[in-house]
């Protein structure tokens, strides 16, 4: 079997990396690296992409079986697993599968009702995400979990009606290489629509009805803080495990990719497993996966311990501070 079109193109870009000590005793390195990501791939009409000698040329049919089927075709679909919310520094949030393969939706099914309109070579190339065993993870909602019966009587995953799909030219975690394929496919954010990045920097101040000035991520997702966490003489995390699957971390930004944030103990700092971690007037900060839009404020008060975070770095509303 020819493999050649699942090997997928990645790019790595270097990250300049500034390093400074600051009051809260760290090092200041705000700019995580990422690996540059194709997401405006092209396709021959018919919007199915071709995985064989590159989207849109050689002697392709348009949609990857290149005048016979791929063996895949027949091979049974793996399974969804847990799925998750990783994010991705051109799409934001984006949903993955159990083994960390990108999620896809195709402009020419529905959602309400769901139906899917890929089947035959085009599911080869997309191959359809089974519904038996997916799991709602971390960041996912449960509800807008769903099925849809295909043509040939096998359940696919719905999320927020949208049917879903994998894409065979993705081979590693965290690929997007079907993002904008035909102008049709894109990845999927964890409510089912586009993903896509805001206009928001990476940390800014947003107004809420009940809280007043509150931090926000470059989502528009809200930021809180931990009562357990240590700020002086050095930034420490108490959440790790289960508790970090709950309220992730929030990685470091660039201090000049903030809006209205306390400029002082804005930093990041290297937790014991060695990721990076942005605080704020040195307290470590992070995100709730009990939120699931923008505006969200779901963890505000959980266990007494976490709360929202001003603008100065304060937790919003907890007693005594």
């Amino acid at each position: 079997m020819n493999t050649s079109w699942r090997t997928a193109s990645l790019v790595a870009t270097a990250a300049a990396v500034l390093t400074l000590t600051t009051a809260c005793g760290q090092d200041n390195t705000t700019t995580p690296s990422s690996a540059a990501q194709n997401v405006g791939a092209t396709a021959v009409p018919g919007g199915y992409g071709n995985p064989g000698t590159g989207a849109g040329t050689g002697a392709g049919n348009g949609y990857g079986a290149d005048g016979n089927q791929s063996s895949a075709s027949s091979a049974p679909a793996a399974p969804a697993g847990k799925l998750t919310v990783a994010a991705n520094p051109d799409l934001g949030n984006v949903v993955s599968d159990g083994s960390g393969l990108t999620l896809y939706r195709f402009d020419k099914d529905t959602a309400n009702p769901p139906k899917s309109n890929c089947a035959g070579d085009c599911a080869t190339t997309w191959p359809p995400v089974p519904a038996d065993d997916a799991q709602a993870g971390a960041g996912i909602d449960k509800a807008l979990l769903g099925e849809v019966t295909r043509a040939d009587g096998s359940k696919q995953l719905t999320i927020g009606g949208w049917p879903a799909y994998r894409y065979v030219k993705d081979v590693n975690s965290g690929d997007v290489n079907g993002q904008g394929v035909g102008g049709k496919w894109f990845a999927m954010a964890p409510d089912g629509k586009k993903a896509k990045l805001s206009d928001l920097p990476g940390l800014s101040v947003r107004k809420d009805p009940k809280l007043g000035d509150i931090v926000v991520d470059k989502n528009g997702m809200t930021v809180y803080r931990f009562l357990k966490d240590k700020a002086w003489p050095k930034s420490v995390s108490n959440c790790s495990g289960s508790c970090l699957e709950k309220w992730p971390a929030v990685a470091p930004v660039e201090s000049g990719d903030t809006k209205g944030i306390q400029k002082k103990g804005l930093m990041g700092f290297t937790r014991p497993d060695g990721t990076r971690q942005m605080t704020v007037d040195c307290w470590p900060i992070y995100t709730f996966s009990g939120d699931k839009a923008a505006g969200d404020t779901n963890g505000q008060g959980v266990g007494g311990t976490w709360y929202a975070v001003s603008p100065s770095g304060k937790p919003v509303g907890a007693p005594g501070k």
